[in-house]
């Protein structure tokens, strides 16, 4: 492949059927190590799903902890907002 004189490059069709790509398809399209990068959004959505899942340390439901944790920050806040004395 070369890019055209605007900078342009076709994805052969062979290489777009392989990757699902279909007209209308959207990209999400970034640099990474120096490569291009080009994949649908549903397999970005996936691939971070996976990676996030599997960076998980946490133990129960993510929503749980992040309910959690919110309700310590406010706890936290009202504390400091009352002067320290609760």
């Amino acid at each position: 492949m070369t890019a055209n004189g605007q900078g342009r490059v076709t994805i052969p069709a062979s290489i777009r059927r392989a990757a699902g790509i279909e007209p209308g398809t959207p990209l999400a399209v970034y640099v990474e190590d120096g490569r291009v990068v080009i994949e649908t959004r549903e397999q970005l959505g996936e691939r971070i799903r996976r990676d996030v899942a599997a960076a998980w340390r946490g133990s129960g439901s993510v929503v749980d902890e992040l309910i959690d944790d919110r309700r310590a920050a406010a706890a936290a806040e009202a504390d400091e907002a009352a002067g320290g004395h609760r």
